[in-house]
This record gives structure tokens, sequence and C-alpha cells, in this order.
């Protein structure tokens, strides 16, 4: 009896050590993320854990919008968009989610097989651009930060050829598919790729004639989450970490050049459009 009642005793202490447990990881800080950063969030989370925050990622595919579960209150932040697209995301929805630290920018590059130098760029010469608004939009930029091009004064971060304000060389901007601006480039002066699409045609920034810079503000990545949540100290630990020099040293050695660790503060992130503005 004595020896049941000792069981009984280690079993409920087991129990409860289980259930404490269980709600230790029940309150981890969800993270919603896609594949392409998953090396540098398995190493933020080891990072955050030697300060005490437990940090759970959630991987999402292509086909799922992690803004969307973010909303539905599946996740409590999420880290996978550029503050243009959150924006573009929030007009369309009528939410209201907020940005809370910057990450990286995976820079937008002008590549070409034919010039070494932005400047040999002739007079017009042909430039793929990818097809698609944002990205397209994107490349206009790119190009009026390269002294090829100005975009019009009320520019909205979106692409067509009336969003170009003056084009002294007379360049003939030629709207491709995104996935085919590598397999074009035989075919025009030069290329801009998308970074993703870059890496795997086997190409690194460095290869690039031109490229964005880690002040293209429109174009950084953010840990983003809803308005109710933005002052909450676990989210603001997690900025800390990831901006920690820790974290850029691994992103920079990992990704060798192709993602950029960038700070900027939160108030720059919702100024963004500012960066639009002919210059």
């Amino acid at each position: 009896m004595k020896k049941f009642a000792i069981f009984l005793s280690l079993f409920l202490f087991a129990s409860l050590a289980a259930g404490c447990a269980k709600t230790e990881d029940s309150k981890a800080l969800k993270v919603g993320i896609r594949g392409s950063e998953s090396r540098t969030w398995e190493f933020v989370k080891e990072q955050a854990q030697k300060q005490g925050l437990n940090i759970e990622l959630v991987q999402f595919n292509a086909n799922v919008n992690p803004n969307t579960v973010l909303l539905e209150g599946d996740i409590d932040a999420n880290a996978f968009q550029h503050v243009a697209f959150l924006d573009q995301f929030n007009q369309k929805n009528n939410s209201d989610i907020v940005p809370v630290g910057s990450t990286i920018i995976a820079p937008l590059g002008i590549y070409s097989d034919k010039f070494k130098k932005i400047e040999e760029i002739p007079d017009h010469a042909k430039i793929a651009v990818p097809n698609d608004d944002s990205n397209w939009g994107r490349s206009l930029v790119l190009l009026q930060e390269a002294g090829l091009i100005k975009v019009v004064d009320n520019f909205d971060g979106f692409g067509g050829a009336d969003k170009i304000k003056e084009n002294p060389k007379n360049l003939e901007i030629v709207p491709v598919d995104g996935a085919t601006t590598p397999r074009v480039m035989k075919d025009v002066a030069a290329s801009i790729i998308n970074n993703g699409v870059a890496v795997e045609a086997g190409f690194f920034l460095k290869d690039s004639i031109f490229h964005e810079s880690q002040t293209a503000k429109p174009y950084i990545n953010v840990i983003a989450t809803t308005k109710q949540n933005e002052n909450k100290e676990d989210l603001k630990k997690l900025v800390q970490v990831y901006q920690s020099k820790e974290v850029s040293d691994f992103i920079t050695k990992t990704y060798q050049g192709n993602y950029i660790p960038t700070q900027v503060t939160v108030e720059e992130l919702k100024n963004f459009k500012s960066a639009y503005a002919s210059k």
C-alpha cells in the first residue's frame, strides 16, 4: 500500500510537471514565415531562447498568406513581406497590420551580359522588367535610383509605362514574366531580376551592375503584427534579437550578400512612400 502511495505521488508529480511544460509551450510566440529565410529564423529562435524568449516558427507555402492567418489570430506575428506589400494588403483588406521592426532587404538588381556598368547602357536600349504591378513599380524606382529615368510626382509604387516622367535615354521598358527575366538577358541590354529568381538562376547580387541599397525603404522586409499587439514586450524582444550583431553576421555569412540586414526605425517604415518621390 505504501509503495502504491509513493507511485501515485510520483505519477501526479510527473503529470503536473508535464502540464506546466505544456503551459509554457502554449506561451510561445508564434511567428509565421516562408521557406526562403528559414535558416535565419532557426538561428533567431536559438538566440531568443538564450534570452528567455520562446519562439514557435510556423512555416507557410506560397498558397497561404501569413497576413490572413495573423488576422485570424492563429499566429502572433509574421515575417515574410516588405512594407510596400504590407501596405497594399491593408488597403485591399481594410486591415490594420503594422510593422514592428525591420529585418532584411532582398535587393532587386539590374543584370547584364553585355555591359559592366550602369553608365554604359546606351540610348534606346531595351530594359526587361517583371510585369506584375508591384515589381514593375519597384523596377522603375530602381531605374530612378540608377539615374536612368524619373517617375511621376504622384507615383504610387505600381508600374506601367505611364508612370515614367522623364526618360532622357529613351529607354524601351519591356515587361516580361518575372520568372523569365534571367532568360531574356540575351535579347535586351539589361534585365531587372527579383532576388529570389536571380539566386535560382545562379546569380549573386555582386553579379549585378546596379542594385537597391539597404535604404530602399518600401522594399525593406519587416516583422509585422496586428495593431492591438504592436507594443507587446515579447515582440519588442524579438525585434531586438533579430537586429542583433549575431543575427546580422549570420545573415551576411549565410546568404553571401543576397540578403542585407537592415535596421531602420518603425517611423521610417511607416513613412516609406516618401522614397517614391522623383529625385
